[in-house]
């Protein structure tokens, strides 16, 4: 969405561009302004390319998110004893988040259903499966 709505913003920008320079060049005579406002009009465009590149490179890559969200993870798990060896967290959509843990636990009673609710606290989180390990 935010894609889209900044497109419209850099044609806007680059039709007014365009515009400006054909009439400066028409009625001033300053036949150089049409060249510059294209020249102009292609920064705007690509930065704003480059600002959605970065965008969406982050989540097309699958960066995790936000290192706050994995920290939380390896509190929760960590605080109840047991040790977190991996963890894997990615963006399914806007304020939605998939993970990926797998956990070494010493206490056998520990499914991965317990974990499931132990983290049913972080409401981001729409998928989660975990592995546990006793050992």
């Amino acid at each position: 969405m935010r894609a889209a709505y900044m497109h419209i913003l850099a044609d806007a920008a680059v039709s007014v561009l365009v515009i400006v320079g054909l009439l400066l060049a028409r009625y001033l005579g300053w036949m150089w302004m049409d060249p510059v406002a294209g020249i102009l009009g292609a920064l705007v465009i690509a930065n704003w390319s480059y600002v959605l590149i970065k965008a969406a490179g982050g989540v097309l890559l699958d960066v995790r998110p936000d290192d706050s969200v994995a920290q939380k993870v390896r509190a929760a798990i960590e605080t109840v004893g047991d040790r977190l060896v991996d963890l894997h967290i990615w963006r399914l959509g806007p304020g939605h988040l998939g993970a990926v843990l797998s956990v070494v636990s010493s206490h056998p009673d520990r499914d991965p259903a317990y974990y499931h609710r132990l983290l049913g606290e972080c409401k981001t989180f729409s998928h989660v499966t975990v592995e546990v390990n006793i050992g």
